[in-house]
């Protein structure tokens, strides 16, 4: 037997396929799950779905400068992409352009150094977004060192006041976003 699933048929699409022997047609509507399961050793995680759409006017400036225009439209992309990394995401990124992404490692500096290293593209003048908060400084300042403009993160550390207080010292514009990406 065969199946095709799909959201819906056209009537000639339906004529054409319902003559086949041994076939089933299945109308689906693609809806994200509201939980997210995953096994583990000796059990199960269990996680809603990461469905949010964050937009411009959520987002929170936390530094004495704010983002330009197209720091602004680099920082809601590097947002969205680092949506569907792995946790401890870092994306490096640009209008448009994904350059570099770090993830899976133990820590977030770890995060940031791994995306630098295996980045094709200049680094300089990028963005980084965070799936969730700098604990430290340092993942922002080894950001910088790379030559990131701009951060964008949940913010939700005991640490942000530093956190922050970097950004300003090294002259990067920085947001919150007060939702976190972090998919295990």
């Amino acid at each position: 037997m065969e199946a095709i699933a799909a959201p819906d048929y056209s009537a000639d699409a339906i004529n054409t396929l319902t003559s086949k022997k041994n076939l089933r047609l299945l109308r689906v509507i693609a809806e994200p799950p509201a939980l997210v399961v995953k096994s583990i050793s000796g059990g199960f995680l269990v996680q809603t779905a990461d469905t949010h759409r964050l937009s411009r006017s959520e987002m929170e400036v936390k530094t004495k400068r704010a983002p330009s225009d197209a720091e602004w439209t680099a920082l809601e992309f590097g947002w969205k992409v680092a949506k569907h990394v792995k946790s401890n995401a870092i994306v490096y990124a640009s209008a448009g352009q994904t350059i570099s992404v770090g993830a899976g490692q133990m820590s977030r500096v770890d995060s940031v150094k791994v995306g630098a290293m295996k980045a094709v593209l200049p680094l300089k003048g990028s963005i980084v977004a965070s799936d969730a908060f700098f604990p430290f400084p340092d993942g922002l300042e080894e950001a910088a060192r790379h030559g990131v403009t701009a951060a964008i993160q949940p913010g939700g550390s005991v640490k942000d006041d530093e956190v922050i207080a970097a950004a300003d010292r090294l002259g990067l514009a920085m947001v919150f976003t007060g939702v976190r990406h972090f998919r295990h």
